[in-house]
C-alpha cells in the first residue's frame, strides 16, 4: 500500500522552528476498521528505514498514536528524547490506552494532549500532560482564551494549531501562545518584504543564471559585479577562514572558479534573504528549497515534460516569489527572463507544469486527496511521490549545514 508522509514546521514566539509535526497516511481512503492496523504499518514499516535525523533536521518530532498503538508499544519505536506523543479524545475514553499514556510519561516522554474540553476525562488527565494544542481554526472562539488560561493556571505549553490565516496568527500571538503551527508557514511568517521598488540586488536573475543547464560563469559574474551587496558578501566569504584559500581571492570570477556553481546555487538564495534582521524565517527558505528539489526530481517521472530539469527547479523555488517580493507573484515574474512554459506553471495549475507544483505544494499541505489527483494526472506513483520527498528533505537539510557554516564564518 501506498505511504505518504510530511513534516510541517513549529514556531516558537520568535519564529524559529523547534519541532515538526508528522502526518502520516496508508492510503488515501482508509476504512475506519483498519485505521489501526494501517497506521501501525504506516509508523513501522517506513520510520524504520527512515533516517529520522536528516528528515527532523535534529527537531523533536510530534506524532499522532490511535489508542491501539499506544497499547502496542509502538511509540517505543522513537526516542523519549526526540518524540512528543499526541493523544486525542478516542484515547482518553479507553482505559487501557489511557493507562498507556501514564506509562509513556513514566518512560520520559512529552505528552501533547489535542483538542482540549472543559469535562473530566480532560482535566483528569492534565497532571501528566505536558503541552495542550489548540485549534485555531475559528480563532475568535471564546472558548480558546479560557482553555490559554487553564494551561497557564497548570504550567502547560500551548500550540496553537490550525493557524491558517493572518487573523488566527495575530490571535494566537495576541493570547501569548508558546508555539505555532498551520499548514502554510510561507504565508504566515512576518518578515521584512524585499518590494519590487526598493529590490537592490539581482538576485532573482542571479537564480535563473546559476541553474540553467550549463551555467556561465561570465553571465554570473557579470550579474554579482553589478552589485555591490552581492560582491561584497561573496569576496567575505571566500577569503573567510573556513575556506582558506592561501592566496587572497581579489575577483568575482576568481571567486566563482574556487567556489563552484553547484555550491553559489544553493548560497545565493540563502544570502539574499536569510541573514538580515528582521529577515524571512529560515523555515521559509528551507521550504523553498524542498519545493524545488522536489519538483526537479519529480520532473525526471513525468514523460514528455516540457520544462528543463533546471527549469523545474526554478518552478519550486520562485512559487515563494510573490510572497517575498509583496506583490502579486505576477508582477514579480515580469521581471524575469524565463520561458513562457514555467510562467504559466508558476501562475496557473492547468498546465502540466502547474500540475507538479500544485501537487507538491498538496503534499506539502498534507492533503493527500488533492496530491493523488494530481498524481494520477501526471501519471506518478504515490510511494515514489512520498520517497522522493523523504530524500530531498534529508538533502536540503545536509546542504543547508553546509552552507550556513561558512556563512557564520565568513560573520565572525
Amino acid at each position: 500500500m501506498d505511504t505518504c508522509i510530511v513534516r510541517q514546521p513549529i514556531l516558537d514566539r520568535e519564529k524559529q522552528v523547534v519541532a515538526y509535526e508528522v502526518l502520516y497516511q496508508e492510503d488515501g481512503e482508509l476504512s475506519p476498521e483498519n485505521r489501526d492496523a494501517d497506521a501501525a504499518n504506516a509508523i513501522h514499516d517506513f520510520f524504520m528505514e527512515l533516517d529520522q535525523t536528516h528528515f527532523l533536521g535534529y527537531k523533536d518530532a510530534f506524532l499522532t498514536f490511535p489508542p491501539n498503538l499506544l497499547v502496542e508499544d509502538i511509540p517505543c519505536v522513537f526516542s523519549s528524547e526526540k518524540l512528543v506523543i499526541q493523544v486525542e479524545d478516542s484515547s482518553l475514553v479507553n482505559p487501557m490506552a489511557k493507562k498507556a499514556i501514564y506509562h509513556y510519561k513514566d518512560l520520559g516522554y512529552r505528552i501533547a494532549l489535542i483538542g482540549f474540553e472543559f469535562s473530566p476525562r480532560f482535566l483528569g488527565i492534565l497532571d501528566v500532560v505536558d503541552i495542550i494544542k489548540i485549534d485555531f481554526s475559528h480563532p475568535d472562539d471564546p472558548l480558546i482564551p479560557n482553555i490559554v488560561n487553564i494551561a497557564r493556571q497548570f504550567k502547560k505549553k500551548v500550540i496553537a494549531y490550525n493557524v491558517n490565516t493572518l487573523h488566527a496568527a495575530e490571535k494566537a500571538m495576541e493570547l501569548r501562545v508558546d508555539y505555532t503551527q498551520g499548514k502554510n508557514v510561507a504565508d504566515l511568517v512576518p518578515s521584512r518584504i524585499h518590494r519590487m521598488d526598493h529590490l537592490k540586488s539581482n538576485f532573482f536573475q542571479l537564480m535563473v543564471a546559476v541553474t540553467r543547464e550549463e551555467p556561465d560563469l561570465d553571465e554570473i559574474a557579470r550579474i554579482i559585479s553589478m552589485d555591490v551587496t552581492l560582491s561584497y558578501r561573496l569576496m567575505k566569504m571566500i577569503n573567510s577562514a573556513y575556506f582558506a584559500v592561501k592566496n587572497r581571492v581579489t575577483s568575482v570570477k576568481q571567486a566563482l572558479t574556487i567556489w563552484g556553481v553547484s555550491q553559489i546555487k544553493q548560497w545565493i538564495y540563502l544570502l539574499s534573504f536569510g541573514h538580515e534582521e528582521g529577515g524571512i524565517s529560515e523555515e521559509l527558505i528551507r521550504i523553498s528549497f524542498l519545493r524545488a528539489s522536489l519538483c526537479q526530481m519529480l520532473s525526471t517521472s513525468i514523460p514528455n515534460f516540457p520544462i528543463s530539469h533546471s527549469e523545474a527547479y526554478l518552478l519550486g523555488m520562485f512559487s515563494t516569489l510573490g510572497d517575498l517580493m509583496q506583490v502579486p507573484l505576477e508582477n514579480a515574474l515580469d521581471e524575469l527572463p524565463i520561458s513562457d512554459e514555467l510562467k504559466n506553471g508558476l501562475l496557473c495549475k492547468d498546465t502540466i507544469c502547474g500540475s507538479l507544483l500544485h501537487l507538491v505544494l498538496c503534499y506539502e499541505k498534507a492533503d493527500w486527496s488533492g496530491v493523488k489527483h494530481e498524481a494520477e494526472a501526471l501519471g506518478l506513483d504515490m510511494d515514489e511521490i512520498s520517497q522522493k520527498y523523504v530524500h530531498c528533505s534529508k538533502e536540503v537539510d545536509k546542504i543547508w549545514d553546509k552552507i550556513t557554516q561558512p556563512f557564520s564564518g565568513a560573520k565572525a
